[in-house]
């Protein structure tokens, strides 16, 4: 069915031959549904069962970190606000509710979408007061969902930054990164460019329900061969580490072993991270599809954001054990500055130890 034929809002110009929105299967002229800023239109397809997309014009989409922030960089872009993703875990819930979203449901199926995202990303760019800082995409809400394939603003984003003579990074779950191969080769001769591949676990089935909207953890771990074999740089994200789901010697082994196999260049780990607005959705999951583990979750957490100092303690261990095992100590899993031959992926090579590359998300601890 067509895209335009699904508006639920008026609010726009009729595409070519569909008679205003007043033909047969179009919807019907509704009311804006949300106060959003800049609103155009709101969508809703069967391509995207459950999803509601709000597109909206930006006035601008270069973010400044706050001061005083210990996130590694200083600038942001996020094409997209929530995420179709659905991580039950997502630390970036609680943001969907500056927009009058709840943080549960309506992070997973009301999705912002700033369709001009690139052409003003562009003009901000090129003003003489820019100075060409980093910009980290893909640290509140993923740049490649599902949405990216029918939206495509990435490409524009990409091209608005190498040409301007911006360093980025990227980190995302999204294999449709794929697309982009060809065009992040060629920014990558123009500006520094670091991709990071967010993944945690290796268990097919658990990701089936934790993150339900995701690719899967073996399209992941081929989509980071792909960038290596495109001698592109990546390194992994292993976070969030699931205390009693994910954090055992086997599922350590199996996801190291994994990313050896696949190329990673680095690996940052780190436990999970329970601020308000995911640790609410988060334990409603638990208490859903592994109740035995509630009481123990909230021991472990007691009324704070982060595990006991006894458990990230122990699971540091575990971590730095196994990135010695599989020839990632002193790396970090988002730069490609420290990247091993691509050559050698199914042998260990100790990377030398990098100093500032490594992303840590708003919370997150890594351990190494």
């Amino acid at each position: 069915m067509r895209w335009d034929a699904q508006a639920l809002s008026p609010n726009r110009e009729p595409a070519p031959g569909d008679n205003g929105g007043k033909g047969p299967g179009s919807a019907p002229a509704l009311e804006a549904l949300l106060p959003l800023a800049g609103l155009v239109r709101s969508v809703s397809t069967p391509e995207f069962s459950g999803v509601t997309f709000h597109e909206v014009t930006a006035k601008s989409v270069l973010n400044k970190v706050a001061a005083g922030s210990q996130m590694p960089f200083e600038w942001t872009v996020n094409p997209y606000r929530g995420c179709s993703h659905a991580c039950v875990y997502c630390f970036a819930r609680k943001s969907h509710t500056y927009l009058e979203f709840d943080a549960g449901q309506d992070f997973d199926s009301q999705v912002v979408v700033k369709i001009n995202a690139a052409e003003v990303l562009r003009k901000e760019l090129a003003k003489p007061s820019w100075e060409r800082h980093q910009v980290a995409l893909g640290t509140n809400t993923d740049p490649y969902q599902r949405a990216e394939g029918r939206y495509a603003l990435m490409p524009g984003i990409i091209g608005a930054l190498a040409d301007s003579g911006t360093p980025f990074s990227i980190l995302t779950k999204g294999t449709l990164l794929a697309r982009d191969i060809p065009l992040l080769k060629h920014a990558a001769t123009q500006v520094p460019v670091d991709l990071g591949i967010s993944l945690a676990m290796t268990n097919q089935d658990l990701a089936a329900i934790i993150e339900p909207g995701t690719p899967s953890p073996r399209a992941r771990l081929k989509l980071i061969s792909r960038l290596r074999d495109a001698g592109l740089g990546c390194g992994v994200m292993a976070m969030p580490i699931l205390p009693w789901l994910t954090d055992s010697d086997e599922a350590l082994d199996a996801l190291f072993s994994a990313l050896t196999e696949a190329g990673a260049t680095g690996v940052t780990a780190g436990a999970l991270y329970l601020k308000p607005g995911t640790r609410e959705w988060f334990m409603k999951w638990l208490a859903a599809h592994q109740p035995e583990l509630l009481g123990k979750y909230r021991r472990l957490y007691g009324q704070g954001s982060y595990a006991s100092k006894e458990y990230r303690t122990w699971l540091a261990g575990r971590v730095s054990h196994f990135k010695a095992k599989y020839g990632y100590a002193g790396t970090h899993g988002f730069s490609h500055r420290n990247a091993r031959p691509a050559a050698g992926r199914a042998i260990a090579h100790t990377a030398a130890p990098s100093h500032d590359e490594s992303l840590v998300l708003p919370g997150q601890q890594p351990l190494f």
